[in-house]
């Protein structure tokens, strides 16, 4: 099996809540990410090795797409079978992962995430994250 391919993402459902973002997976089981998503505008940039996931949701903002950015720990079979994508980047390299959405590994095993919710047609959360805490993150148009 193996953990460093990409994998094209399915759809996940989405509720957006008070206390958080609910990501439900294809085999049933869901996630919240927690806490209220700081805002942001045009872009995130990670923390050095920490895991980053992309949700950019669909204008009804009850389904969207999902994707790990550079996740070595998560088998392709287990992505698959949620609907969760992935991506891996090399050092300096770039890809728009969605429209309106660009993912990049910056120095140091960092990840920005730029977008443009407009363009995206939805809201895109970036979720941060390692052994010690979560973040959550909204990005918005750098207009607002």
């Amino acid at each position: 099996m193996s953990n460093r391919n990409d994998v094209a993402p399915g759809t996940v459902g989405v509720d957006l809540r008070e206390e958080g973002v609910v990501v439900e997976y294809d085999d049933g089981r869901d996630t919240l990410y927690r806490g209220v998503p700081s805002a942001e505008a045009g872009s995130v940039r990670t923390g050095p090795g920490k895991e980053c996931h992309v949700l950019v949701t669909d204008p009804t903002e009850t389904e969207g797409v999902m994707l790990y950015i550079n996740d070595l720990t998560t088998e392709d079979e287990i992505l698959e079978d949620t609907g969760v994508g992935r991506v891996m980047l090399e050092s300096g390299a770039e890809e728009e992962v969605f429209p309106g959405v660009t993912a990049r590994h910056v120095e140091g095993r960092r990840i920005e995430v730029e977008a443009d919710p407009e363009e995206a047609r939805g809201r895109v959360f970036v979720f941060v994250e390692d052994d010690w805490g979560e973040q959550s993150f909204e990005i918005v148009s750098a207009e607002a």
